[in-house]
């Protein structure tokens, strides 16, 4: 017994040493960097400029009849009007039809380019909530320290950013040394095909290899939105893919006082509920894992010991992920059925039974994975599956952390944000960086704002706002940006 004891006591110490040294070794990988270059912008000014832009209703709409072209085409003539000296410097494109591509050709040729996006368009104002909002949703009020309207946030703050800071350098006499590209798309929001994808397209046909793709995706998150005491500037390396799936039950249907034993509505549910009872298996890949090598060495000792030790702890950390749906997203493709529809009256079975179930999917798995499932979760010859090719998108790859792009977005981030810690991050949603992935091996998604939880329940919400100091910040950020990318 004491044999067996001292073996157990040996085996603990050995477990209690290795875990210990790990954590020893699990240190910041923040970089140390210079203090930003100081820069004065009239925030007050920015954010009339941005309200403005907030008044046209650039709205994308899944029907292409309702597509407002004069809004865009306003938009545009604004833009010129407000950014003269960025107009002056810069060549300017119209790209499939209402996207901006503008470049400022830089001094040295052999610099790859830098491409910095943001798009024009936004969701719609949901029907009856326009009394819910503060302020009226495309009035573009700028007030109590805020600027609101929809778009604030998503995503005309980021692209009246970008101008600020070109019109700012270009007014100062700056010239870069790199040529940088500013890629406006028109329609992200019903996935950006037409807009976004032409700019990429466009740009490739070029022989455009950019050092570094920005749009948007993270950005700084503050007050306890993850477990860590400092704001953490979450970098998007990575986006999930997705599939929208058509389940199709179709029986002869009749009068509802002799039903069949399983009805169409009665199977496509039962379909359903298979799906939902059997998700995607989880798992901490990257950029997932790669998220917690970066914000586990800034924890208390407790957590550092365990994101030091993901061999022995990773399951555990998963459970707790799986736990709240935003997290549980980060380490799984996601199941969420979304419409059902069958049946015109109450005493009449339904011939015919429809449901659609959307799919995001984790980098390592695919639309060809995610049908498989499907179609052995539902086993059900009764079942017809089939996938929406109008919505469909492969996870982009995983962009590299080691790259000079990630090294200098790293760098200005932590010069604008010094107090946040840095970290790479999977973007659960769909963004235009993804058309890009083929010109870069840094492509990422930020969006340099301070944000709170509930900011974030105002994206395509109700109330839609940006601080305008917040927006001064993001003006100051791609100022700086560009002029590190000189360097």
């Amino acid at each position: 017994m004491r044999r067996i004891l001292l073996t157990i006591a040996l085996a603990l110490g050995a477990l209690l040493s290795v875990l210990l040294v790990r954590t020893a070794r699990f240190t910041s990988r923040q970089v140390q960097v210079e203090p930003a270059q100081e820069v004065v912008v009239n925030a007050q000014d920015m954010a009339q400029h941005l309200a403005a832009a907030l008044r046209f209703r650039t709205v994308s709409y899944q029907d292409a009849a309702q597509f407002p072209r004069e809004e865009f085409l306003g938009l545009h003539h604004y833009l010129e009007g407000t950014f003269p000296k960025l107009h002056a410097a810069l060549a300017r494109e119209i790209v499939a039809d209402y996207s901006l591509l503008y470049a400022w050709k830089g001094s040295d040729s052999g610099l790859r380019p830098l491409v910095l996006m943001a798009h024009q368009d936004v969701v719609p104002v949901e029907p009856g909530t326009e009394k819910l909002w503060s302020y009226p949703p495309f009035e573009g009020r700028v007030a109590e320290g805020y600027i609101w309207g929809r778009g604030a946030l998503d995503d005309k703050a980021s692209l009246v950013a970008i101008l600020e800071a070109v019109e700012k350098l270009a007014g100062d006499g700056f010239r870069p040394r790199r040529t940088i590209y500013l890629a406006f798309g028109h329609d992200e929001e019903i996935a950006g095909q037409q807009g976004a994808r032409a700019i990429a397209t466009l740009l490739e046909s070029r022989g455009i290899r950019p050092e570094l793709v920005l749009d948007e995706g993270g950005a700084v998150f503050q007050g306890g939105v993850l477990p860590i005491a400092r704001p953490v500037a979450l970098v998007g390396v990575a986006e999930k893919g997705y599939l929208s799936v058509e389940l199709t039950v179709q029986t002869e249907g009749g009068h509802s006082s002799a039903p069949p034993p399983h009805t169409a509505v009665g199977i496509l549910s039962a379909a359903i509920t298979k799906l939902e009872n059997h998700p995607f298996p989880g798992g901490l890949r990257d950029p997932a894992r790669q998220m917690f090598e970066y914000l586990g060495p800034e924890m208390p000792f407790a957590r550092r010991l365990i994101f030091a030790n993901l061999w022995l702890f990773g399951r555990l950390v998963e459970r707790r992920l799986e736990a709240w749906p935003p997290s549980n997203a980060l380490v799984r493709t996601t199941t969420a059925p979304t419409m059902v529809e069958g049946g015109v009256k109450d005493n009449v079975l339904p011939n015919k039974a429809r449901a659609v179930v959307n799919f995001r999917i984790l980098p390592g798995d695919s639309i060809a994975s995610v049908l498989e499932h499907v179609r052995q979760v539902i086993n059900d010859p009764r079942v017809q599956i089939q996938p929406l090719r109008s919505s469909r998108a492969e996870p982009s790859p995983v962009s590299s952390t080691e790259s000079p792009g990630f090294a200098l977005l790293m760098r200005t981030v932590r010069q604008i944000f010094p107090d946040a810690v840095v970290a790479p991050m999977l973007v659960i949603g769909g963004t235009d960086a993804r058309y890009f992935a083929q010109l870069t091996e840094s492509d990422y998604r930020f969006d340099p704002l301070r944000v709170t939880e509930q900011d974030l329940t105002r994206v395509h919400g109700t109330n839609e706002r940006v601080a305008v100091e917040n927006f001064a910040g993001a003006v100051k950020f791609y100022i700086q940006l560009i002029r590190n990318s000189a360097q």
